[in-house]
């Protein structure tokens, strides 16, 4: 019978099963289609223009808006039912940090609309419909993660698994087609820097997709043409983030959820001084940096030469500090016995899969940049600062990503209840007069009155029996025997406790400055400062093309592992 019983649920996994396989597949053969489509258009293929691409990318952007209207109205028809949700999955501060990178997502589309009504004489409509759409697609996306990032969806699953995966891959596609674009502008400035560096032997070609014909208010072309590749970074970043949320919940569809009480964790900043005021010199040195380096190079070979060095004396030194701090902070772990909680976890496994697989974005680019430098015939002075900061950047990533994945994956500390009550008993004992007749009369008057036994409330408490005269007198040398114990009981829990607390204190100092040390090198990149494109020595060794291939496919990878990276360090600080 309990066979027969148990077929029937064995059975109906298998079309769910089908049905996550059969999405998935979708959602690739979706992702493929517009990423030859993309390709296509910046190799400038035959027969392929910007408004086919832009045209893909607005039928998925119209689909997606259908979906999430059909589920958000089907949500408020159904809003008295009770539904599962995942505790771990959109977290308010990951809700925040997309918010903002749409909030900016919105300024780069009203850009685009702008710079297509100044060129709108010679360019396709798709280029003036794709920023409207994006906006609506933008503002309904945000809403829809803030209220359902959290839903386990148990009903119509095979329908939403489509609608979700589709979303998933429709933000991967607009952000590859945002990181295209900005790779492009960012790969036509480092081809004239070559020439200020002395690398005449390299063929300059630049690729220009520029209208071909003249703007009405020139002002305004170039204010709008300059401001939108200075936001491209956080519309990047925001579609990255909207595709890991919606693959969470595309995970989570089905999933049978463990009933249990989620520890609200918020972020505080006490106790955080030391770690945030080093973070933040960081932060604003790293800015300087940045600024004095787009200024100098290209201006003249000595010039950016300088822009150089600076730059990688500066990376070598925050690089170090992350992996002393880092280190430090696996030594505590090594000193605590602590489990790991192995419960089932997507939003814990993307995080963890996702450190890593990006962080082999740039430990490509550093092991490219070593062998460069030592199979480089001739090696100018600044390219020798490029050997320590390629080493410095796989073993801080290395040990960075030991140190994330270890610490979402460790249980929060609980006090043992046998504490806890020994430090209330112990606190009446050694109170006001007041309140030591309270307690001798409910433990020593009314209990012994009814059961005639003095209660054990700890291990290693003396009970005394109250038989004749001579008994008071034993029960209170027992009484204060009792109170002895658990005065050294006490001095021993509050030692522990502050060693516990401070090592707690140091640890949540480390994730604080680890934290903005992140926030520091994901500028650099993103805005454009990036030495893997000026410093030359490799486009030598390897080739220009080649070495320019490499750098456009990995460096996106590495900015987002930088976000990603300063997510989860925030997530620790909260956990710590």
């Amino acid at each position: 019978m309990e066979r027969a019983a148990g077929c029937p649920a064995v059975g109906g996994s298998y079309p769910q099963k089908n049905a996550e396989i059969l999405s998935s597949q979708y959602g690739i053969n979706l992702f493929l289609a517009g990423l030859l489509l993309t390709f296509a258009w910046a190799v400038h293929a035959v027969g392929i223009s910007k408004s086919h691409l832009l045209s893909y990318l607005i039928t998925l952007m119209l689909i997606q808006l259908l979906w999430m209207l059909w589920y958000l109205c089907r949500s408020c028809t159904q809003r008295r039912l009770i539904r599962d949700k995942d505790t771990h999955a959109g977290a308010r501060w990951l809700k925040c940090g997309i918010t903002l990178f749409a909030v900016i997502t919105l300024i780069l589309d009203s850009f685009k609309i702008g710079y297509y009504i100044d060129f709108s004489n010679c360019l396709s409509p798709t280029e003036g419909i794709f920023p409207v759409t994006h906006a609506v697609h933008t503002i309904l996306q945000v809403y829809f993660l803030w209220c359902h990032a959290k839903d386990v969806i148990q009903s119509f699953k095979t329908l939403e698994r489509f609608g979700v995966i589709h979303s998933v891959f429709t933000n991967l596609l607009l952000w590859t087609n945002g990181v295209l674009a900005e790779s492009k502008h960012q790969l036509n400035e480092h081809k004239e820097r070559l020439i200020t560096l002395g690398f005449g032997n390299i063929t300059i070609v630049l690729d220009d997709h520029a209208p071909q014909c003249n703007c009405t208010t020139t002002t305004l072309c170039s204010i709008f043409s300059q401001g939108i590749y200075y936001l491209y970074p956080f519309n990047i970043e925001y579609h990255i983030l909207a595709s890991t949320m919606l693959y969470v919940l595309w995970k989570n569809i089905g999933r049978k959820v463990e009933h249990h009480q989620q520890n609200k964790t918020p972020f505080k900043f006490h106790g955080i001084t030391v770690g945030m005021i080093f973070g933040l010199m960081v932060l604003t040195s790293t800015i300087a940096i940045v600024v004095v380096y787009l200024i100098q190079i290209g201006g003249s070979k000595i010039k950016s030469e300088l822009a150089l060095t600076m730059f990688y004396l500066h990376a070598i030194f925050v690089l170090a500090l992350m992996c002393t701090a880092g280190i430090v902070a696996l030594l505590i772990y090594r000193l605590e016995d602590r489990s790991l909680d192995n419960s089932k976890n997507p939003a814990r496994k993307l995080d963890a899969e996702l450190l890593v697989g990006t962080a082999a974005g740039s430990w490509l680019l550093s092991w490219g940049s070593i062998l460069a430098i030592i199979c480089a015939q001739g090696h100018p002075k600044y390219t020798w600062y490029n050997l320590p900061y390629s080493v410095l950047v796989i073993i801080e990533k290395y040990i960075q990503n030991l140190f994330i994945i270890e610490s979402i994956h460790r249980e929060q500390e609980k006090v043992n209840d046998d504490i806890k009550t020994l430090r209330i008993v112990t606190i009446s004992r050694g109170s006001t007069l007041s309140l030591t007749p309270l307690y001798k009369e409910i433990y020593n008057g009314r209990a012994a009155r009814d059961s005639g036994d003095i209660p054990c409330l700890f291990k290693g408490s003396i009970c005394a029996r109250e038989s004749d005269g001579a008994g008071v007198a034993k029960e209170e040398m027992s009484q204060d025997h009792s109170l002895v114990m658990h005065s050294a009981s006490d001095f021993s829990f509050s030692s522990r406790n502050s060693a516990t607390n401070n090592k707690r204190r140091i640890l949540k100092n480390i994730a604080a400055f680890l934290f903005l040390c992140n926030l520091s090198l994901w500028i650099p990149p993103a805005f454009g400062c990036r030495p893997e494109y000026d410093n030359g020595l490799e486009e030598i060794v390897f080739g220009f093309e080649p070495w320019i291939i490499v750098v456009n496919l990995a460096m996106p990878f590495s900015i987002f592992y930088r976000m990603h990276s300063a997510a989860s360090l925030f997530e620790v600080n909260c956990k710590t």
